[in-house]
């Protein structure tokens, strides 16, 4: 995999993550296959970067200490729409995925993930099958997904969220500081 990045026209990546090791980690890995690395630590740094120079890839958190890192894809989008960005996250969920497919995101991994699992996400171009899963989700993780997909469906407006579920607003937002249960 890391021919096809030493190859490229465009080698410019931003990576958009909070965790300083883990991103310094991947900055290093990612230069090492080829990439002309960027790195931020939020979203308006991230903002900030595609609005001097927009990447040609892209790697974002979902959250971040400043906001949600789908705003970092939409500002990028914008501006290069033929960039390919990723999302990076610990609470996945099928909500913030399809946001942001639907974003101009091309992929959406959980962590912990390796640099390589990044440079094939960077460099697929659809079309591969993905193996189904062995076991259900869990009853916990069917709740958390409707929460999640109404909390996406109110714009990430937490009263909103918790008069639609009919839920006191403090204990969705214990819910949403949470990882998504297995």
């Amino acid at each position: 995999m890391s021919e096809a990045a030493l190859t490229l026209a465009d080698p410019s990546l931003l990576i958009v993550e909070d965790d300083r090791p883990f991103l310094e980690r991947l900055a290093r890995a990612m230069e090492a296959r080829g990439f002309a690395v960027t790195a931020c630590g939020s979203v308006a740094e991230g903002v900030a970067q595609i609005g001097r120079q927009a990447p040609a890839f892209a790697v974002v958190d979902l959250r971040l200490g400043d906001g949600n890192g789908l705003d970092v894809v939409a500002a990028l989008k914008q501006k290069r729409p033929d960039a390919r960005a990723i999302i990076l996250t610990g609470y996945g969920n099928i909500a913030t995925a399809v946001t942001a497919v639907k974003l101009g995101a091309v992929d959406y991994l959980a962590k912990p993930v390796d640099a390589d699992d990044v440079v094939a996400a960077l460099m697929s171009h659809g079309g591969a099958r993905i193996e189904l899963p062995q076991n259900p989700m869990s009853a916990d993780r069917v709740r958390w997904e409707h929460i999640q997909r109404v909390y996406e469906m109110c714009n990430r407006n937490v009263s909103e969220t918790a008069r639609r579920l009919n839920m006191h607003r403090r204990t969705l937002q214990r819910i949403l500081a949470k990882r998504a249960p297995r």
